[in-house]
């Protein structure tokens, strides 16, 4: 079978996903065409030479409607030949992307794909693709309860007895370990993006390197709700603004491609897309998906948890990361090393190849072997990937 690699992976800078962030000022088509050119640039790449662009979007709405990824490619330079899809598993949505792209390669479909996704947060409110709707409502039947995701944080806290101490620690640690990585180990992954004012954003603007687990231990709940209480009388509310990811604005993409065409271009693969799985997961808790998603892609693969190197498992809140490392029993050094959404932000669609590019690098610079990513998706799902450094 032909394998899929990663010949080459780049991110933006993160920017807070609200009017006045970093970012909030560039559409999100010219977020997405920043790593799109970045990626045919670094690689002098003919951008005709790609068959498709798959990018993953959730909010599929105003400034983001309308097939984002081709108003990407054509806003990138590249030919009109060049087509582009975009597509939504919620957070999932861009490392889906990345699946779609490597089995195609794989099957013979593609010979050169380039897979991302973009989120601006700022301009584009989560939620925004309900537009007045009730998409939730031909589940009322069965399940006449389908509470939001900060209750499913809740329930996880409570069901694997994670107190808020712990998850301000690992908050405050996830913010230490990626402020360690400014100007140094984020640098060959981050694309400048340049703004309108003319200044260029390529520092993570999220990052807070004075977070401590005492200062975050002063923030208030931020989903606490009577009625809820009621109904699940085992949470403690323990989840704050400062224990879960910011809203952020951000792209991120890969250049993937079988080995056969990147050997005939003369580049050099950094990593092998290993493996793949996607499960769901009960829809009311929602977030407990990358644990099965662990285990079915560790049978696939036929590695051990303890084989892989380095851990990328999306902090959308701190009980997600942590009841995952419970279960699979892993050195939390190995887990999120470089930080993760907790201090470098969550922007939705891009989260999948901002976590992707990460772990890469990351391997690169201690040479590991394996990397495995997972992220919980909305509506209880999610996706895991193996790479393997080259």
């Amino acid at each position: 079978m032909t394998s899929a690699v990663i010949v080459d992976i780049v991110r933006t800078a993160s920017g807070k996903g609200k009017p006045g962030g970093a970012l909030s000022g560039i559409h999100p088509a010219t977020l997405l065409s920043t790593v799109l050119g970045a990626l045919v640039e670094r690689n002098d790449l003919d951008p005709g030479l790609v068959d498709d662009v798959i990018a993953g979007c959730v909010g599929q709405v105003a400034d983001q409607s309308v097939n984002i990824a081709r108003t990407a490619v054509l806003a990138a330079g590249f030919p009109t030949s060049v087509p582009a899809t975009t597509v939504d598993r919620q957070c999932g949505s861009s490392q889906q992307a990345v699946h779609f792209a490597a089995q195609g390669v794989m099957a013979g479909a593609y010979d050169v794909v380039i897979a991302g996704g973009v989120e601006s947060m700022s301009r584009v409110p989560m939620g925004s693709s309900a537009v007045g709707g009730h998409p939730m409502a031909p589940l009322a039947e069965r399940f006449p309860s389908l509470p939001h995701q900060g209750i499913g944080a809740e329930l996880i806290a409570a069901r694997w007895k994670l107190d808020r101490g712990q998850l301000d620690e690992y908050s405050a640690r996830s913010h230490q370990r990626a402020a360690a990585q400014e100007g140094r180990g984020f640098a060959s992954e981050i694309v400048p993006v340049r703004r309108p004012d003319g200044t260029v954003h390529e520092v993570d603007e999220t990052v807070r390197a004075s977070t401590s687990a005492e200062t975050l231990a002063g923030l208030p709940s931020a989903f606490r709700d009577e009625a809820l209480g009621e109904r699940y009388p085992e949470i403690d509310w323990v989840i704050t603004p400062g224990n879960s990811s910011p809203l952020t604005d951000g792209a991120s993409a890969a250049l993937i491609m079988s080995e056969e065409r990147a050997a005939a271009l003369g580049l050099t693969p950094r990593a092998r897309l290993h493996s793949f799985a996607v499960v769901g997961s009960d829809p009311e808790i929602m977030l407990t998906g990358p644990i099965p998603a662990t285990e079915k892609i560790l049978q696939r693969s036929g590695l051990s948890i303890h084989d892989i190197d380095v851990y990328e498992v999306n902090e959308a809140f701190a009980p997600v990361p942590l009841a995952w490392a419970a279960e699979f029993d892993v050195d939390p050094e190995r887990l999120n090393p470089r930080g993760g959404a907790i201090a470098l932000g969550h922007p939705l669609g891009a989260s999948g190849t901002r976590l992707m590019t990460t772990m890469i690098n990351h391997l690169e610079a201690t040479g590991g072997r394996y990397g495995l990513q997972t992220m919980c998706e909305g509506g209880g799902m999610a996706n895991a990937t193996i790479v393997e450094r080259l």
